[in-house]
């Protein structure tokens, strides 16, 4: 039997410090063995996270763009080291096969980091127009609540733009795989990320999700999950959001092309089944005809 993984802290302000929740078993799906054993976030773990990310708001903010887009180089460097780590992760908790965790789950993400530190090596945070002044400035606090089905690859694209604009963010993750999750906040910190402005506070949606999203400390909340979570976790008016509230296996072929079924059904069973119907995306396959 494989070694259970046990993560027993939470990374708050740059530090590993014990959970105060309850413990919650994470399971492989694919072999239906708990595989993990984490311990949630307490309200007042939540509190912490998100105080320390509105304290550490302003010095991120402030470095220079070039300094941000270095750790972020630093952090795509740390994950490229470890993509082997998080494909066998990512392989027990959300049960991908092994190849399909390494090139999806894992190659996928390191991509998108590496095309934002491009983007923020030539974006204009300051121009003109006319006589005016532009500033494109970072919103503040983020909370980051993402799915089961991409277990790293949604954490990235949530977490990493943000930090590159100057925001900082506190992560939720989904509970059925938030494994991953705690190797990424390792990675951060191998990056030299500054203490504070990652955070993670793993939970459930009506603890954990349902404090963020009606935080006063939180400035902006990008979800991505189902629809009976996302309107319970809805935000208040006051707030500025970014949502995906999809159902995770919502997107069934459309047939448009004029090449016989017959010779378009392999490669559409193939798309759909490469990640057990589990990805919220419509297949494109190449049919002959």
């Amino acid at each position: 039997m494989t070694e259970l993984i046990h993560e027993p802290d939470l990374y708050i302000d740059g530090r590993w410090t014990p959970g105060g929740g309850t413990d919650l078993e994470v399971e492989n799906p694919a072999t239906e063995e708990v595989t993990g054993r984490i311990t949630q976030a307490s309200t007042d773990d939540v509190e912490t996270a998100v105080a320390a990310a509105r304290a550490a708001f302003g010095p991120w903010a402030a470095t220079p763009a070039a300094e941000r887009a270095a750790v972020l180089r630093r952090l795509g460097e740390v994950l490229t080291e470890r993509a082997d780590l998080f494909a066998d992760i990512i392989n027990r908790e959300q049960g991908s096969p092994p190849r399909v965790a390494r090139a999806l789950h894992v190659d996928t993400p390191i991509a998108v980091v590496e095309a934002t530190v491009e983007a923020l090596e030539r974006f204009e945070f300051r121009s003109e127009l006319g006589n005016s002044l532009i500033l494109r400035e970072p919103v503040g606090v983020v909370a980051a609540i993402t799915p089961w089905n991409l277990p790293l690859h949604q954490v990235v694209v949530k977490v990493v733009p943000a930090l590159a604009a100057g925001a900082t963010v506190v992560l939720k993750p989904a509970g059925l795989t938030p494994l991953a999750a705690f190797e990424l906040a390792r990675a951060f910190e191998a990056a030299g990320l500054p203490a504070g402005a990652f955070n993670l506070v793993p939970g459930s949606g009506r603890v954990v999700g349902e404090l963020l999203t009606r935080h006063p400390g939180v400035d902006h909340v990008s979800f991505t999950g189902s629809t009976p979570v996302g309107a319970r976790s809805r935000p208040p008016p006051r707030s500025r959001s970014s949502g995906s509230p999809s159902s995770s296996a919502a997107s069934p072929p459309a047939w448009c092309s004029p090449a016989p079924r017959t010779s378009c059904s392999p490669r559409l069973s193939r798309s759909r089944s490469r990640t057990a119907s589990s990805t919220a995306a419509r297949p494109a396959p190449r049919c002959p005809g």
